[in-house]
């Protein structure tokens, strides 16, 4: 992977609520907002075009319009794929999955258009499509990168056999993968999942890394309160340091815009925690003792 496409970073900044935050509708604040982020280390966006309708890659690229000179300094990771009920034009009106090369090459230009970038750094398939051409989507893929459009390609929420089918027809490496990741629901450890896309290459991506919340409910939720003390942390930095150190250090999506939050997680976040310590958390996040 070459460097500018590095996830090196403790964490992605999720942007599907940016469109519901009013104050960062205005371009220049929204544009600061960005820019002290990427003070702070925190180059790495998180988009999908299906984010408050397409509102949240529109309100990003009208803030690099506004600001220019954030435009070398930000990375961008989209994702396509998902129709919803108000952009199908059947008469169905129903939500779907369409990766054809058509959809794909229009989605991909469509979202390089509203962020008002030369390139998105990862593109993503949001989610498998049962009526996939491997071939067809390989293609377009392929294409996209030789075309510089996207630095890579990945997926989203893809079993083993689905991405592998993908990858076997394309040219170009599937470099990451955006899974379900967290204290909450530790399942991919446990099923062979996670362990397949590290096999594979890919670099994991951990969207819901805190579980909506439920990480900080019940016996999880006063384990991890107990020892943030300990660490002099919060029990959400705690919960994302114990995803990262994981092998491959999977890269968590967090969803909260709010400054003094992102600077609360960035503190924990970049904690070593010892392996009891981490075993002790995953007992009280399954209910069960490791056997």
């Amino acid at each position: 992977m070459s460097d500018d496409l590095q996830l090196d970073v403790p964490f992605l900044l999720g942007m599907m609520r940016l469109h519901e935050q009013d104050e960062l509708h205005d371009p220049l604040q929204l544009a600061d907002w960005i820019e002290a982020r990427l003070d702070q280390g925190l180059c790495w966006f998180d988009h999908a075009d299906i984010y408050g309708d397409r509102e949240a890659e529109a309100l990003f690229g009208a803030a690099l319009h506004a600001r220019p000179s954030l435009i070398p300094r930000v990375r961008i990771v989209t994702k396509a794929s998902i129709v919803t009920p108000s952009r199908d034009a059947s008469p169905y009106g129903v939500k779907h999955y369409d990766s054809s090369p058509d959809y794909l090459e229009a989605a991909i230009d469509a979202s390089l258009t509203r962020l008002g970038v030369e390139r998105l750094d990862h593109f993503l398939l949001h989610r498998p499509d049962p009526l996939m051409d491997a071939a067809a989507t390989a293609r377009a893929l392929d294409n996209a990168i030789d075309a510089g459009k996207i630095g890579a390609a990945g997926v989203s929420n893809f079993l083993p056999e689905q991405w592998r089918r993908l990858q076997a027809a394309m040219h170009h490496p599937l470099l990451t993968h955006q899974l379900q990741l967290s204290l909450a629901y530790p399942e991919p450890l446990f099923d062979g999942f996670y362990d397949a896309l590290l096999a594979d290459g890919m670099r994991p991506m951990a969207w819901s890394p805190l579980g909506g919340g439920t990480v900080f409910e019940d016996v999880l939720g006063a384990s991890l309160e107990r020892l943030a003390t300990d660490f002099a942390s919060s029990s959400a930095g705690l919960a994302l340091a114990w995803l990262r150190a994981l092998p491959g250090s999977p890269v968590p999506v967090i969803g909260t815009l709010k400054e003094q939050r992102i600077e609360e997680l960035l503190t924990g976040a970049c904690i070593e925690l010892d392996r009891p310590t981490w075993f002790a958390l995953l007992e009280e996040a399954r209910g069960q003792r490791v056997v």
